[in-house]
């Protein structure tokens, strides 16, 4: 049994413990679910430690017979890519399971109802990184949906059952358009290869050039609509609004990391042709996700909705780096979703405690805090700055590494995109002006600051921020290898320098 699965059976069983907890011992219940994600997180990290970086393969592989009239396994391993991605999830879980200890206690079902959730929600994301087989992520892809809408519709607030609906309905069209696609290249290997759903197998077939750019579509507008990219963003705000803290930090710090992930881990793969066809409009899409969502943000009041323009602008550099189809594009794209996760993570978290304190969302009800609030405040500065990459901080190494690796094959693209660089500093520095600065009102004087248990939560998130940005080696020594055999794979080389020596 490979340790995927391991990891995957460990949040099942606690979830099932969960159920048998009477409702009423909700602490219990939480120090339980904790402690479940905890063990998984250590075991995560384990398993990179593990990991064979030379190797650019697939590794810890497990593959069992499930469905074998239709050729679909359940197939799991890892390569750096993954794993990374993998990591970034199940360390998450428990910073979220801390940071919002008491947001579950007012929702629409029970606290223990929320952490099972939760838990299961875990297992799905563990899933769908590690899956092999195509059929086995779509189940995963599509399972996770019902989770997150049950957190939303659940447990957030506003209008939560509307927005829980919307990003429901985006994700099941998406859905359905890649098992459409799923669907075609199934019968294309069943006429070339056999009946089969291994990914690797499938990235042999022979397909025709228009076939090929309509399952690619299949694949992409579905991944796009997940990441999400302009123009299929606009469900990503409302659930952001509207869910709680902790959801939104699993929704855009995980979840969204599965359009970005299916990009390169099947639209490059399976589809080399097309992907090679479709990458200008592509960028073009990506440029515009950065400076729309970067624009967008700038005008924000609510400060949830700001941190999600701020994704769609970063999802917009992640996507132009795995299309720019170089080695340093590829592995800056990754090693931003990584640190993405992480800068998001914090706004969201400490966004989510001013909330609680100041009972409102509005950037300007803020005014003040870093003379009331010094660790909340520098907590939110630091990740503000990380998200508008700062040198010294996360994001910096890995939107560098975009920007160049796009340089090298599309230069104009990569000089429009640094102007999503200068919209970041107006976003980030604007409300952290408002917000932190200038003179404390009145309303927020008596604003308690960061407890012990949510200084705890936000330590490690704030100490990985700033190690990743002055040392990133040990991420991108993992993703490194598997970044050059994606490109290589699809026949790309890097641009020759024409700089004569």
């Amino acid at each position: 049994m490979s340790i995927l699965t391991v990891m995957m059976l460990i949040c099942v069983i606690g979830a099932g413990m969960l159920f048998f907890i009477p409702t009423a011992k909700t602490v219990l219940v939480k120090q339980i679910s904790l402690a479940i994600s905890i063990l998984v997180a250590l075991i995560g990290i384990y398993l990179v430690g593990s990991l064979d970086k030379t190797q650019s393969g697939m590794q810890f592989v497990e593959i069992r017979n499930w469905i074998p009239t239709f050729g679909i396994n359940y197939s799991v391993g890892v390569d750096g890519i993954s794993a990374v991605l993998i990591l970034m999830s199940v360390l998450l879980v428990p910073i979220v399971l801390l940071a919002t200890w008491n947001e579950s206690e007012n929702g629409r079902w029970s606290v223990r109802t929320f952490q099972i959730l939760v838990l299961i929600l875990e297992v799905f994301m563990i899933g769908v990184f590690a899956a092999t087989d195509l059929f086995l992520f779509y189940v995963f892809f599509e399972a996770m949906l019902i989770p997150v809408y049950f957190l939303i519709a659940g447990y957030g607030s506003g209008e939560r059952a509307a927005a829980a609906v919307k990003f429901l309905l985006y994700s099941l069209f998406g859905g359905l358009l890649m098992l459409a696609a799923i669907i075609g290249t199934y019968v294309i290997a069943g006429n070339q290869i056999g009946k089969t759903f291994d990914i690797e197998k499938l990235s042999t077939l022979q397909i025709d050039q228009t076939t090929q750019n309509l399952l690619f579509l299949g694949f992409f507008l579905a991944f796009a609509i997940k990441a999400p990219l302009w123009p299929f963003h606009t469900w990503l705000p409302d659930a952001a609004r509207s869910a709680t803290t902790g959801t939104s930090v699993l929704l855009v710090g995980v979840l969204d990391k599965v359009g970005t992930y299916g990009m390169i881990k099947f639209c490059l793969k399976l589809f080399p042709e097309a992907s090679r066809y479709f990458t200008p409009w592509i960028i073009g899409l990506a440029l515009v996700s950065i400076i729309y969502g970067a624009i967008v943000a700038i005008g924000q009041k609510d400060i949830r909705g700001l941190i999600a323009f701020t994704s769609i602008s970063h999802f917009g550099f992640i996507t132009m780096g795995i299309f720019a189809m170089t080695t340093q594009g590829m592995s800056g794209a990754n090693l931003y979703m990584f640190n993405h996760a992480f800068s998001t993570a914090a706004l969201f978290l400490i966004a989510g405690w001013m909330i609680a304190r100041r009972k409102s969302a509005n950037i300007a009800d803020f005014g003040g805090l870093q003379r009331v609030t010094p660790v909340m405040a520098w907590s939110f500065f630091i990740a503000g700055l990380s998200s508008l990459a700062l040198p010294g901080l996360a994001s910096f190494v890995s939107e560098f590494l975009v920007l160049v690796g796009t340089f090298t094959r599309y230069p104009v693209a990569a000089v429009i995109g640094t102007i999503g660089i200068i919209l970041a500093a107006l976003y980030i520095l604007i409300p952290v002006q408002r917000a932190l600065h200038g003179q404390t009102l009145k309303s927020n004087e008596n604003l308690s600051d960061l407890d012990i248990r949510e200084r705890v939560a936000i330590a490690p998130v704030i100490l990985l921020i700033i190690l990743l940005g002055l040392f990133p080696k040990p991420i991108l020594d993992l993703i490194n290898p598997a970044a050059k055999t994606v490109i290589t794979s699809n026949g790309f080389s890097d641009p020759v320098s024409k700089v004569k020596k």
